[in-house]
């Protein structure tokens, strides 16, 4: 079977998630496997390189399917972009070595979460961002998030349930920065646990208005108690930027 890899873009503001539900379709995967189930006529199944969560959006994400068509690389990826929602883009198709995993093979992944830091929140960007009208110490957040740099039991930045899972994860980096009332933190790492972007990202924001100091979030990290850490963000203003291989 050929191993096809493709990259996608989508806006997850309609969608449950990017892992296909039991119950319903209204995910990315879901719409992925239903137009190339049409598409082949095989029961075809699309790895992700990562699960976005709830309204949580990607500029690239990396996924792959195998399948017996024989339509051309192009008139796999143009029948695709005819057939998905506008919100849904392939942008991005090639042949992939048999053993190409997406999510297997991936070595770090690149995350961005946008806060509109406006007085008023801008409507062009509510879907994509979330609005924080207090002003953020951009020096005392970058402080505490060197802190969390490294490799780390992150217990008290998850709401993962199950205790038989391990929290340890590495981030490569976390990066700052503020452009025309905007705050941008970028995370890489080779993966995060669920909702540990939204709850990092929810205390570093108590760092930035001065709720709590910088010094306190190793405090945090020590605890694994996730009732210090701040509180998890809404998901709009998540995007997977970019994956490594």
């Amino acid at each position: 079977m050929r191993n096809i890899k493709i990259a996608l873009q989508y806006e997850g503001t309609r969608y449950l998630g990017w892992q296909r539900l039991k119950d319903q379709d209204n995910t990315i995967q879901g719409k992925l496997e239903d137009l190339l189930n049409k598409m082949t006529d095989e029961e075809v199944q699309v790895i992700g390189c990562s699960r976005t969560d709830k309204g949580v959006h990607a500029k690239s994400l990396i996924a792959n399917f195998h399948t017996n068509s024989k339509m051309t690389l192009h008139e796999i990826q143009t029948y695709m972009n005819y057939y998905l929602p506008e919100d849904i883009r392939v942008t991005y198709i090639e042949e992939a070595d048999d053993k190409f995993h997406a999510r297997h093979n991936a070595k770090t992944k690149v995350y961005r979460f946008t806060i509109d830091n406006n007085s008023f929140a801008d409507v062009f960007t509510r879907k994509t961002a979330i609005h924080q009208p207090k002003q953020l110490d951009i020096k005392a957040m970058e402080k505490a998030a060197n802190y969390l740099i490294g490799t780390h039991d992150y217990d008290a930045f998850t709401t993962m349930k199950s205790k038989k899972k391990s929290c340890r994860k590495s981030i490569k980096s976390i990066a700052i920065t503020k452009k025309n009332n905007y705050v941008y933190l970028e995370f890489e790492g080779e993966g995060f646990l669920h909702n540990m972007i939204r709850i990092i990202t929810g205390t570093l924001i108590r760092v930035g208005t001065g709720e709590i100091s910088p010094e306190e979030l190793a405090n945090i990290l020590a605890s694994k108690d996730r009732s210090l850490s701040g509180p998890m963000v809404e998901g709009k203003g998540l995007m997977l930027m970019q994956v490594n291989y």
